[in-house]
């Protein structure tokens, strides 16, 4: 495992001073908002106060009048339609966002959720033939088919139609569908870029609810859209998208609607996962979305859709606990996968990592992929051999690389690929698989041109012990909802007595301070039990409150810790 550079981010401190004067923020915040690229005070306002009043017109998605156009025409003439949704936490809460929202809207509706082990990523022609044989004649897709060009042009020869709704980045080509509805398009001028699958099916929803109202539609039931808004914040958090803009302010309003009005399903996951308190965005990311994901990861991701569509407790409860059990047999998959791929990569790993195995399974090797570049920070492909001959699975990436430009240098080896810079799925014949790995490497290789990739930890601000108060952790509040572009503060402390120190759970570290007003502050190093702790320690990390000793009590969650007094921190970035 790579020891980290520490690094202070440089900041303008005349901005931060400004901010101070005019705002009466605290010197930290004020900075932290100043890293965040937010300099003047009525910048300042907007973040610290989203607000959906701010959210762009739908209209400029283009597209979305095309989509409305023909889903009006589907209600007028009692049409079927069926949602066609990915099987991860977005695509699972962008689907129930459809159709939970087109039916109470008057709509017929019903979904399908591709098997990710039958059916694969994405649009599947079978899929589809039996979409219409079911007397569909119109399939809206979540969070997928920007690149399903095969795909849409069956669906035409058998006489479905076909919206796509997507978020991924769409290739030259692009699918001869009814409307493609993806701000990633390069004719698109909707300001929001970033938006998640779910958060693209909820414009496309404001857009039709906006349309029925101005017509006058004699079919239309009135309905207040901000009800989904908790669907939204769910799957928004669990895609990693950026928590700015529209992301921040969907995401704020939906995570009130859960705590004033919590929705069964989630209010049982809550349940199954000892969740007591207020859900917040890092509770979403790390109790919730993975039970979610686990169905569809193992199974099928149907009981995930049913599970927030349902309003009765006791299904909810049944589903959730489903979801759990899942949950726990994809950690051990995860966990046995992990330590194989560990002992399969040599000290020295080259500057991408590929590896396969016939009895990995591949709905977690993507997890596994990530938790490799944790380790050896080097881009990652994790594959499983399938019966059939092809190999299928996931690729994470390291800032500077473009995994995605890595793939497309290896795409006439490739059956299918497609995603992000930083996080891709693909399939290959196993054929291919020595020819891919070379290539991949060298692709790779070529990106960082002899540089050799180290973690770099990058700190927002040095803290004192003086400040270790709850008012610290008010003025954190203030910037949240956290994700990506957005993340928690990485803060340094210097000269801390660490006390008790202790393993728990599965090589994790515990231990504890106490500050100078006397609070006890609890200290949680994840997979970090297997380093040797001194006892006198700089640390750099995120502060929370420590949930389980009470609402004002502080928790240190450490990213590296170092023995006091060496030269840890280098030059500002």
């Amino acid at each position: 495992m790579q020891t980290p550079l520490w690094h202070i981010k440089p900041c303008d401190e005349s901005f931060v001073t400004t901010l101070i004067k005019k705002t009466g923020l605290s010197p930290l915040i004020a900075r932290l908002l100043v890293l965040r690229g937010i300099s003047v005070p009525e910048q300042a306002e907007e973040f610290l106060t989203p607000s959906l009043a701010r959210m762009p017109d739908p209209s400029l998605l283009a597209d979305c009048d095309q989509a409305v156009d023909r889903l009006v025409r589907a209600l007028t003439n009692h049409e079927r339609i069926c949602i066609y949704g990915d099987y991860d936490v977005d695509g699972i809460s962008g689907t129930a966002l459809l159709v939970e929202g087109l039916s109470t809207m008057g709509f017929t509706v019903t979904y399908h959720i591709p098997h990710r082990v039958d059916d694969g990523y994405g649009l599947n022609r079978d899929a589809l033939s039996g979409i219409a044989k079911e007397g569909h004649s119109l399939a809206v897709t979540v969070d997928c088919g920007v690149t399903s060009c095969d795909e849409i042009n069956h669906a035409s020869a058998i006489g479905l139609d076909v919206i796509i709704t997507d978020h991924h980045q769409p290739k030259e080509q692009l699918p001869a569908a009814v409307a493609v509805v993806d701000p990633h398009r390069t004719d698109c001028v909707f300001p929001e870029k970033t938006l998640s699958g779910v958060g693209v099916a909820f414009m496309l929803l404001v857009a039709v609810r906006r349309r029925l109202r101005e017509i006058n539609h004699p079919f239309f039931s009135d309905y207040d859209l901000r009800a989904l808004l908790d669907l939204v914040a769910l799957g928004t958090i669990a895609d990693l998208v950026p928590m700015v803009g529209l992301n921040r302010s969907l995401v704020y309003v939906g995570l009130q609607l859960m705590h004033r009005t919590p929705r069964p399903g989630i209010k049982a996951l809550c349940d199954v996962a000892r969740v007591n308190e207020r859900v917040t965005a890092g509770i979403i990311g790390y109790q919730i979305a993975p039970r979610l994901n686990a169905s569809g990861r193992l199974e099928s991701a149907v009981p995930g859709v049913e599970l927030l569509l349902s309003r009765d407790l006791r299904t909810c409860k049944s589903f959730a606990e489903q979801l759990d059990r899942y949950n726990l047999e994809r950690r051990s998959l995860e966990r046995h996968i992990f330590h194989e791929a560990k002992q399969m990569v040599a000290d020295a790993p080259p500057p991408g990592i590929v590896l396969s195995a016939s009895h990995w399974h591949q709905g977690v090797v993507g997890i596994v992929a990530s938790r490799m570049v944790e380790r050896f920070f080097r881009p990652t492909v994790l594959l499983a051999e399938l019966p059939d001959g092809s190999v299928k699975g996931s690729g994470r990436g390291i800032p500077g690389v473009d995994l995605l430009a890595a793939l497309d240098q290896c795409s006439h080896l490739l059956i299918r690929y497609g995603g992000h810079r930083v996080a891709a799925g693909l399939t290959l014949h196993k054929k291919n698989l020595p020819a891919f790995k070379e290539q991949f490497i060298a692709a790779i290789a070529l990106q960082l041109d002899g540089y050799t990739p180290q973690p770099i930890i990058a700190v927002d601000a040095e803290i004192t012990h003086d400040s270790l108060s709850a008012s610290l952790l008010d003025d954190l509040d203030g910037l949240a909802p956290y994700g990506q572009s957005n993340p928690l503060p990485i803060l340094m402390l210097k000269h801390v007595t660490l006390r008790n120190i202790r393993e728990f759970g599965e090589g994790h570290l515990a231990a504890s301070f106490v500050a100078p007003d006397g609070t006890r502050v609890a200290v949680v190093g994840w997979g970090m039990a297997e380093r040797l702790v001194p006892q006198y320690v700089d640390l750099v990390g995120t502060i929370s409150r420590d949930r389980y000793r009470g609402e004002r009590e502080l928790r240190f969650e450490i990213k590296d810790f170092r023995m006091s007094g060496r030269d840890n921190v280098h030059a500002a970035l």
